[in-house]
């Protein structure tokens, strides 16, 4: 088995920071969620009078969960890549 090049391992890492830094980022977005639902007395998503800041940090949140599989899926189909991490 081939060891990973200098540019596989620099790439791995880059990848599972970039993981960890959006991870921090949706814990950061879901207390303010909780926060802007909590301060605006809803916390239903469907309810009509639900905040429009919350929803747009849900959206938020949600997209960057999609962002996180999608780089984790790359992590793990390039076999360089699993292997440096």
């Amino acid at each position: 088995m081939q060891s990973p090049s200098r540019f596989e391992a620099t790439a791995s890492l880059q990848l599972h920071a970039l993981i960890s830094d959006l991870n921090w980022r949706i814990q950061m977005l879901e207390r303010d969620i909780l926060e802007e639902e909590r301060n605006a007395g809803n916390a239903d998503p469907g309810s009509p009078t639900y905040s429009m800041l919350a929803l747009t940090l849900r959206a938020r949140r949600d997209n960057l969960r999609t962002s996180i599989a999608l780089l984790e899926g790359r992590v793990e189909r390039t076999p360089e890549l699993s292997q440096a991490a």
